[in-house]
């Protein structure tokens, strides 16, 4: 195709474009990350009100789609060239145009963020049918983190299609073969199953939700069994360290529960990017070992 030859001859351009795609695409994660939980949680209402015999609650459209973005205090339209990824922020000095109130600094965070990752997937990939999954899975990937940091969920609208979607993709041998992907993708399920089985029986409450087996599980079909031990130690790891550190910067108590979400989501991402640099270099450790 003409663009990637384009792209072939000028490599910067498309390293710039891609970034710039991220920063928009950045910009609609933010829709997501805020929308979604509201949308579920929407549902669940009417299913209970449906299943008690009430009435169902009466509401305007509200999707990803409506109401248009708008000022959460004043109400007031963002308009297009009010939602430029982090320019407008920039411009508007973190407040709305129209009654001066602060604008969280996290819309331009996700969208840089989302920028940096997409930069560093095509540094990594390139033009390829694997950069463009990688792509759509690091963008997945982001929303999961920010929506289970914020409402401690997972969401099956996420999780999974993304796992349906990485077993087709193992049928074209993309990340791995079916055969890795399907033992993955039930390895990944049964293994944080049995923790939290174990879990609950030794200490006779829950220490981690379905949305984290669903969400291993997902990483499993995507990149095959042989990258659960690198997702399950990093993510293992960072969530004790930072998990720690959060409860001692927030002064908070051990009986907080965490999202652990985040740290599966940036493991399988660490995976996915270096996943067979990483068990090279174990594997060539454990022979001199």
């Amino acid at each position: 195709m003409e663009f990637i030859s384009f792209f072939d001859d000028y490599p910067s351009l498309f390293l710039i474009s891609s970034f710039i795609l991220g920063l928009i695409i950045g910009s609609f994660l933010n829709v997501i990350i805020y929308r979604l939980p509201l949308m579920i949680e929407r549902t669940w209402r009417s299913q209970c009100a449906e299943l008690q015999g009430n009435p169902l609650p009466k509401s305007e459209s509200f999707n990803l789609w409506l109401p248009h973005s708008h000022c959460p205090h004043c109400k007031k339209i963002v308009y297009p060239w009010e939602n430029i990824p982090i320019l407008s922020y920039l411009i508007l000095r973190g407040r709305c145009s129209h009654c001066k109130a602060h604008i969280s600094p996290r819309y331009p965070l996700v969208e840089l963020l989302t920028g940096m990752f997409s930069l560093v997937v095509a540094l990594h990939f390139g033009i390829t049918w694997e950069g463009l999954a990688a792509l759509t899975l690091t963008y997945a990937l982001i929303v999961l983190s920010f929506i289970d940091f914020d409402h401690q969920i997972l969401p099956d609208d996420i999780t999974l299609p993304f796992l349906w979607l990485g077993l087709i993709l193992s049928l074209f041998d993309l990340f791995t073969d079916a055969y890795s992907s399907i033992i993955g993708t039930v390895a990944g399920y049964l293994f944080f199953w049995l923790i939290y089985q174990l879990f609950r029986i030794l200490a006779r409450k829950e220490g981690m939700g379905y949305g984290d087996f669903k969400l291993l599980s997902m990483l499993g079909a995507w990149l095959g069994w042989k990258m659960l031990p690198i997702i399950i130690l990093f993510s293992s790891f960072g969530g004790a360290i930072f998990g720690s550190l959060w409860l001692y910067i927030t002064k908070q108590t051990k009986e907080t529960p965490l999202s652990f979400g985040p740290y599966i989501a940036v493991s399988g991402w660490i995976a996915l990017m270096w996943g067979d640099d990483i068990n090279h270099f174990y594997l060539s450790l454990s022979k001199f070992g």
